[in-house]
């Protein structure tokens, strides 16, 4: 396995400049490499990504022709939209460049253990979670990755206080997507948590098997001293327990686990060591839905495997309602509640969402085809929904698939969509958005979706 290199002086392409891509540049920047940044997009287009960069001392190759970057290299960092297996990189690796994603490069800076979580649902909420037992619980934590934060900002933090991440944290948690697991080399999480795997991005991956490959990723530093952690409820998640060398601790809605957490009857119990508790009562938790039982779970045990009391982990779950964008309440109109679920990217997602309704569902979905299998929503949209409103490019695609489910009627924006849900709603109904589906076709990002909803739902009379 290669080192970790000397970075000082070393000419050094990043390669994507979204939020990932400018915190690798300035941590290379502060390090000393020479450092090339490049995008496929125009500059205009990369403005605000650029001014966060030090433009005396970086090249800038953007737009037709950004591959020429890579020419001369030493080193190779990628964002995780930038795909690792594009052309021009696997050139690159024949001539004997390095290539690593931001993921790995911020581990080399970083001293303090790493609590990583992976999985196809749940992983923004279950970093949130546990980054807030440990705070709770008095300990020093970054909290980011995939999610808001890049981790070479942590890195870029840690460098510049000179002592090392130690100083500056006891923990890094960190949300981490298998588009970065493609490229680690020396990652290596204290904790790996692998929450769920079901079909996603397949749009990038060629099968499910290289997908759950990519996440399995995850353990492929650990050894006999870490933890890795299972929701062995999802049978693709179970199948991974003989890929790990680490400790295995799990967590489980329906079965009892030998060490980890699980539900017994309305109690939510933990078995870590020698020690048996009860950390608290299934109704207690306030967030909402059977998936986001399954994500207090893993976080809980996150917390307790690092020393978290038990009092302020059941705190932190009796007062923590959720993310903005993750099943979201925006407003209640005339009995309606609006719902917001921007984050519901995939089929998975959505059909999680529809079941943390018992009240029938207006559900406004359809976006950016990612290769999902849209026959999934047929049964529950039959048995939830009593209208479907679609948008986006995936509409048609949708309809189809779905075959004869009721009534679905399609939208020209987000906004006819709303218009539509909110005249057809009756008191006692529920109006969700949660996509299925990506964002990029009429959005900026999930987010940018999530707040112009909340936008239009608030702005009805």
């Amino acid at each position: 396995m290669p080192g970790r290199m000397d970075l000082k002086g070393k000419k050094i392409t990043v390669l994507g400049l979204a939020r990932s891509g400018v915190a690798a540049a300035r941590l290379l920047q502060a390090v000393g490499a020479s450092v090339t940044a490049a995008d496929r997009k125009e500059e205009r287009e990369l403005s605000y990504a650029l001014s966060h960069l030090d433009r005396r001392t970086l090249n800038v190759i953007v737009g037709v022709g950004y591959e020429s970057a890579l020419q001369g290299a030493e080193l190779v960092v990628i964002s995780p939209g930038v795909p690792s297996g594009l052309e021009a990189l696997t050139q690159a690796r024949r001539q004997g460049v390095r290539v690593i994603g931001e993921l790995e490069l911020a581990s080399w800076f970083l001293k303090a253990p790493i609590l990583a979580i992976t999985g196809t649902n749940g992983k923004s909420t279950t970093v949130t979670l546990a980054g807030l037992l440990l705070g709770q619980s008095g300990k020093r934590a970054f909290v980011g990755g995939n999610l808001g934060t890049p981790l070479c900002d942590a890195a870029l933090a840690s460098y510049q206080a000179g002592k090392g991440a130690a100083t500056l944290y006891e923990y890094i948690v960190a949300e981490v997507s298998s588009f970065q697991l493609e490229t680690i080399e020396q990652f290596h999480p204290r904790v790996a948590a692998v929450l769920n795997i079901t079909p996603d991005h397949m749009d990038r991956y060629p099968s499910l098997d290289s997908y759950v490959n990519a996440k399995a990723g995850i353990f492929k530093n650990q050894t006999p001293e870490d933890f890795a952690l299972l929701g062995i409820d999802d049978e693709q998640v179970a199948g991974l327990q003989n890929r790990v060398c680490a400790k295995l601790v799990s967590f489980s809605r329906t079965s009892p686990v030998s060490q980890g957490v699980y539900l017994d009857g309305n109690r939510v119990m933990a078995i870590i060591g020698s020690r048996k508790e009860e950390v608290c009562r299934r109704e207690e938790i306030r967030l909402p839905g059977s998936h986001n039982l399954s994500n207090a779970m893993a976080a809980t045990t996150i917390g307790l495997l690092c020393g978290c009391p038990t009092d302020a982990i059941r705190h932190v779950l009796q007062s923590f309602t959720g993310l903005e964008h993750a099943i979201e309440l925006v407003r209640e109109r005339q009995g309606v509640r609006f719902v917001n679920d921007s984050k519901g990217t995939n089929v998975d997602a959505t059909i999680k969402a529809l079941e943390s309704f018992e009240e029938p569902v207006l559900l406004i979905a359809g976006g950016r085809d990612k290769g999902g299998d849209f026959r999934k929503l047929q049964e529950p949209v039959r048995r939830r929904v009593r209208r479907l409103i679609l948008i986006g490019e995936a509409a048609s695609r949708i309809r189809e698939a779905l075959g004869d489910v009721g009534c679905v009627s399609q939208a020209a924006t987000l906004n006819d969509a709303v218009v539509m849900a909110a005249s057809e709603a009756r008191s006692g109904d529920v109006v969700l958005l949660s996509p299925a589906c990506a964002s990029f076709d009429m959005f900026a990002d999930y987010q940018d979706r999530g707040r112009q909803f909340k936008k239009l739902v608030n702005q009805l009379p």
